[in-house]
């Protein structure tokens, strides 16, 4: 079915030789969007982050470390990942953390915020000299995926204008607020609006503030202007420094999914039987839903044969989507689903007991490497 890239001469693997199913990380791709983002940070002197709840693939640490100030994590292992395989400024928020786990956390963050007044109270003397920032809700939800709006009424994340106590603020030195979802820089101006209008009297004595991810700031039409712009507004007017977290924006569009064909069933739809799985190994489509762009494919009944795609698992609703493709496709055939590093690898389970995917990364000049392959040990020491 073709390659996602056309494989130079000599290198390590090609990509037929590559097991099914595989992730593949694009090292060239990623490099592009972090140039992006490192561009942005010189021009104007705030810091981004990864967010490794969205691609925490440690091999290309190295690369990212080139480019970005850090990471943030939402939980200690993620924390540990940070300390040991970047190595740069670590950051931290989760809705709670759990009292076990907190003094290592301390030892490992730089940055720790809180989603209450009352977690802020119970930890403020054990985070060992970190600086101390708390989550702001601005309820001001500008998206549509209601999964990830951390802005919906009755939402558990950040404190509201109505319940924030001010006279709680000691030892406070940043703000944090996450609301975006895929989305361009007018949904950060909107929301900018919101949070000044609620918070912006604190803000002045801040030293920083973060805000968050969700912004596409890779993607094709984003408008990194209005972002600039954003930046600069909250920097000139409160004297902070301002963090960004994406995820997805460092990783987009730079990771493919290989699978083969398996079966082919025709009960009134004609579907294909792959070697990977929505739920286990792409769960936001599911969740979002997301339909994964798929090399040489168009939608629905736009070419020659259309076909459903769906798994080896027994769930009956373990579909990607309906694909069509311009010649026949046959049992053993290999398809190359596109834009799956993020929220992929990191989200991905062996319900069923189907084996997870193998990772391999594609160097810049067109050659494969193994990083990661998994077995039967991975599945059965998860349980007990």
């Amino acid at each position: 079915m073709g390659s996602c890239r056309k494989s130079g001469d000599g290198g390590l693997m090609k990509l037929d030789q590559l097991p099914t199913p595989c992730y593949i990380v694009d090292e060239g791709k990623l490099r592009d969007n972090l140039s992006i983002l490192k561009k942005l940070q010189d021009d104007t002197g705030c810091k981004i982050l990864l967010a490794q709840k969205a691609f925490s693939t440690f091999a290309e640490y190295p690369l990212i470390s080139n480019y970005l100030c850090g990471t943030t994590a939402s939980s200690l292992y993620e924390a540990r990942l940070s300390a040991e395989e970047m190595g740069k400024e670590n950051h931290i928020f989760a809705p709670a953390y759990k009292d076990g786990d907190f003094d290592e956390i301390a030892s490992l963050c730089g940055h720790i915020v809180f989603n209450s007044f009352a977690q802020l109270e119970k930890y403020q003397n054990r985070c060992k000299g970190a600086s101390i920032g708390i989550r702001i809700n601005p309820e001001c939800s500008t998206q549509d995926h209601a999964i990830y709006d951390p802005c919906a009424p009755g939402s558990r994340l950040g404190i509201t204008v109505a319940n924030f106590c001010p006279e709680r603020l000691g030892g406070v030195e940043g703000f944090h607020f996450h609301a975006l979802c895929e989305q361009n820089a007018d949904a950060l101006a909107t929301t900018l609006d919101a949070v000044e209008e609620k918070f912006g009297k604190w803000l002045y004595q801040m030293k920083w503030i973060n805000i968050g991810g969700g912004h596409h700031i890779t993607r094709s039409d984003y408008d990194i202007k209005l972002l600039e712009q954003c930046i600069k507004r909250i920097q000139d007017k409160y004297q902070v420094e301002v963090y960004l977290e994406p995820g997805e924006a460092i990783a987009l569009n730079a990771g493919y999914l290989i699978t083969e064909v398996l079966d082919i069933v025709e009960n009134g739809i004609i579907t294909l039987i792959l070697d990977t799985s929505a739920a286990c190994h792409m769960p936001d489509v599911l969740e979002m839903p997301f339909r994964p762009p798929l090399l040489n494919s168009g939608q629905e009944g736009e070419k020659a044969f259309t076909y459903r795609l769906s798994s080896l698992t027994c769930l009956a609703g373990d579909i990607i989507g309906d694909y069509s493709f311009d010649d026949e496709v046959k049992i053993g055939d290999h398809l190359c689903f596109l834009n799956t590093a993020i929220y992929s690898m990191v989200k991905n389970n062996t319900f069923n007991g189907i084996q997870l995917p193998a990772i391999a990364v594609m160097s810049e000049d067109g050659n494969y490497r193994m990083i990661k392959s998994f077995d039967y040990h991975d599945f059965k020491n998860r349980l007990s």
